[in-house]
């Protein structure tokens, strides 16, 4: 069994092993619910998505969306990850 601690924020640590049995990694969603009286946790991956596809009966225009819709999530992501990460170079007073 595995244990993890709540912060005071309401955040959660998931243990390492878990998280690389189930592709948890730094950024994906994941889609949290109540299950029989229990608190459960589910990656929302491509493959998820993918499963739940077929569910609406959008004929595939739902995936495409949500699909879309992941692909600018992670341009944007990425664009204001290299956005912040620049080290402002500052003139060295002597």
């Amino acid at each position: 069994m595995n244990q993890a601690v709540v912060t005071a924020k309401g955040q959660l640590v998931i243990p390492a092993k878990l998280r690389r049995k189930f592709g948890i990694k730094k950024g994906i969603q994941v889609y949290v619910y109540e299950r029989d009286g229990e608190i459960a946790i589910k990656p929302i991956t491509d493959e998820y998505i993918r499963n739940m596809a077929g569910m609406a009966e959008t004929k595939g225009k739902l995936l495409k969306a949500l699909m879309a819709g992941k692909a600018k999530e992670r341009k944007l992501r990425e664009a204001l990850s290299s956005l912040f990460s620049l080290t402002p170079q500052f003139p060295r007073v002597q």
